[in-house]
This record gives C-alpha cells, sequence and structure tokens, in this order.
C-alpha cells in the first residue's frame, strides 16, 4: 500500500448535511496519496453506523467526552502518517484539487514555509479570507466590535498567486506534519477559539512562514444562524482569547463594559426566544471575562446551566 502525502484530519458534530458534500468532494477531486480521518464527535450510533458503510475509505475516530476543537483535532493528528496533515473544517466544499495543488505548491515554496492555506470563500464566491495578518488585542477588540474586514487589502492579504500571509484561518490550511508535531499539534487550552491564529502566531515565533494562494479556493459554508449552546460557545471563546492575547486588563474591561449593556439591552426587548438567548449569552461572558476557569471549565458550567 502507499504511503500517504497528506493526512486528512475532519472534525464533525453530528452533522451528515456538512460531512457528506465534504468527503464527496475530496474524493473526487484528490488523486494524492492520502488517509482521512474523520472525528465523529458525540455521534449518534445510527449516523455513525451510516457513515461509516458510506465511507470505508475514512478512518473514524469516535469522541463522545465533552471536547473542543483543538482537541478533536488532536485526537486524529497523533495518528497521521503522512508527510502533510490537512485540516479542514466539515462545512467545506471544494469542486477542485485543492489538496493536489497545495502539496505540490510546497515544492515551490522556501524551506522555512510550514503552513499553507488556500482562499476561503462564501458559497456565493465572496471571500472570507485570503491570508490573515497578526492579530492584537486592539485588532481583536475591533473584531468584537464587528469592524474588522479581513477582506481589506494588506501586506499579509488579498494578494494574488503564491504569497506569504501572517496567520491560519482554522477552516482549512496544510501543514508540514513535522512541524505541527514538534509544536504539539494544536494548543487545547483553547476550545472554540483562537487554536488557528495562536498556531500561525507559534510558527512565526519559531522562524517558520506561513502561505496562502489565492489561485486555489475552497467553500466554507460558515452559517451564520446563532448556535442554542451560544450561551456556553461565546464565554468559552472570549476566555480563549483572554488567555491568547495575556489576560490584559483594558481588554476584559472593554469586554466587560460592553457586554454589561448588552444585558441591559435585551433586558427591555420583548422576551422572544431568540432576545433571551443573547441576554444570557451576555450575562455569561460579562461573568466569564475576569474569571480563572478554563475555556473549556466555561463551556460545561454554562452548557449544563
Amino acid at each position: 500500500m502507499e504511503a500517504p502525502l497528506v493526512s486528512i484530519v475532519i472534525v464533525c458534530m453530528n452533522r451528515l448535511d456538512n460531512l457528506y458534500p465534504c468527503l464527496e468532494g475530496i474524493r473526487a477531486h484528490t488523486d494524492v496519496p492520502c488517509e482521512c480521518f474523520v472525528v465523529a464527535y458525540r455521534f449518534s450510533p445510527e449516523n455513525l453506523a451510516r457513515a461509516q458503510a458510506d465511507f470505508p475509505w475514512v478512518t473514524w475516530i469516535e469522541s463522545n467526552e465533552i471536547r473542543g476543537f483543538s482537541e478533536n483535532n488532536n485526537l486524529a493528528l497523533r495518528e497521521a502518517s503522512g508527510k502533510y496533515c490537512f485540516i479542514v473544517n466539515d462545512d467545506t466544499v471544494m469542486d477542485t484539487p485543492v489538496i493536489d495543488a497545495l502539496a505540490a505548491d510546497f515544492e515551490r515554496l522556501p524551506e522555512d514555509a510550514a503552513a499553507l492555506s488556500p482562499c476561503i470563500r462564501f458559497p456565493d464566491g465572496r471571500i472570507q479570507t485570503c491570508g490573515r495578518g497578526p492579530w492584537s488585542p486592539w485588532r481583536y477588540a475591533r473584531h468584537y466590535l464587528h469592524l474588522v474586514d479581513e477582506t481589506r487589502p494588506s501586506p499579509w492579504s488579498m494578494k494574488e498567486g503564491l504569497f506569504r500571509t501572517n496567520t491560519l484561518n482554522g477552516a482549512c490550511f496544510l501543514i508540514k506534519t513535522e512541524v505541527f508535531r514538534e509544536l504539539e499539534w494544536f494548543d487545547e487550552r483553547f476550545f472554540f477559539t483562537p487554536e488557528d491564529i495562536a498556531l500561525g502566531h507559534l510558527l512565526n515565533d519559531r522562524g517558520h512562514t506561513v502561505w496562502v494562494d489565492a489561485d486555489v479556493s475552497i467553500t466554507h459554508v460558515a452559517g451564520g444562524s446563532v448556535s442554542s449552546l451560544e450561551p456556553a460557545i461565546k464565554p468559552a471563546r472570549v476566555r480563549g482569547s483572554m488567555l491568547f492575547y495575556g489576560e490584559p486588563l483594558p481588554l476584559k474591561c472593554f469586554i466587560w463594559c460592553f457586554e454589561a449593556l448588552r444585558v441591559c439591552k435585551y433586558a427591555f426587548l420583548p422576551r422572544t426566544g431568540r432576545n433571551e438567548l443573547m441576554r444570557r449569552t451576555a450575562r455569561n461572558v460579562l461573568h466569564s471575562v475576569f474569571s480563572k476557569n478554563s475555556p473549556k471549565e466555561l463551556f460545561i458550567k454554562y452548557s449544563n446551566g
């Protein structure tokens, strides 16, 4: 049996409607030798049996305990034997040979190149990210207010062809397995974010470079609906960001004030299901900004509350 060049890793939370188009695109448009791992996160027995029957070429890893993005990916990454690891979300679709093209790109990149992303697009063709600049507490604060536009041209993004960028989008990237292993995979302190940004920054700190091929595209569905788990997800997400940025007091105070205003706002709005969900989310973030709990502990606390 031919040794795999690429180890594909996908985490799926019992969403066959996402997973099937993703796997079908990989099967139809990948020619390089590869192995494919799917971490079946909290799958129903029926869905797991169906998926295993429909995709026998996939190695299925059951994950039934509460785990975040980093932990779930790492379950499969520790089994990877390819020269490269291809990290991809289950809600992505490829209609061109994305993996083949990115693997070929490494042949013309400098030796210090460690990771490579395609241009990531929404289903309507709009660009989600094509390269990413460095993230700082100030940039995060602007992002919190929805004032960061990653499609604006910068020294790190929105260029043509193959170019150097700064950090990663966890929806899709190819990385040298040897380098990833040396970094001990994704940082499991983070639960929902910003493990991809943290990985990109760490690569730069260790003397590696990150690249984008703007001529290679993948579609990321990235649904915009508010999850019923948002009151647990957002506190974990915010807490992870505080860890990444070094617990900056001004940023914590900014988020606390912002979420306090949101609690007041939703207290005066009609008690619809969505408004109540957003009020609970803001309240939970408010109580979590200065917490010493880990992102995972916060997620468990508020998902059970």
